[in-house]
């Protein structure tokens, strides 16, 4: 977490969830093939395979804030799981945890199509 991730509650603002999320989902699954330079490997590429010019995009986020994450000068804890898989699209599910207490914060899911 970062101390500008804060807002004036003390506790992280619901924007800055969403990009905790992005995050995560970058961290374990690695960037969209052409974004951005190579750089370490995710442990699970999930974009590597796709054809050349191929696009997942994000559709839709389901945020369900369960209590709030205060700061903390340590990372959040963000568990990131693939859910449903479909055809041309897939789900990609979040826990948000309070990294001090492993209290859930935070509950969430992105459609990718």
């Amino acid at each position: 977490m970062r101390w500008g991730d804060m807002d004036a509650y003390g506790h992280i603002n619901n924007v800055q969830i969403v990009r905790m999320l992005e995050e995560a989902r970058i961290a374990a699954f690695g960037p969209p093939r052409g974004a951005g330079l190579p750089g370490i490997e995710p442990e699970v590429s999930l974009f590597n395979d796709v054809p050349e010019g191929t696009l997942a995009l994000v559709v839709d986020h389901k945020i369900r804030y369960v209590r709030t994450l205060e700061y903390r000068n340590v990372p959040a804890v963000v568990q990131v799981w693939i859910g449903a898989v479909k055809g041309a699209s897939f789900d990609i599910h979040y826990v948000v945890q309070d990294p001090v207490s492993r209290e859930d914060c935070v509950r969430a899911s992105s459609h990718l199509a």
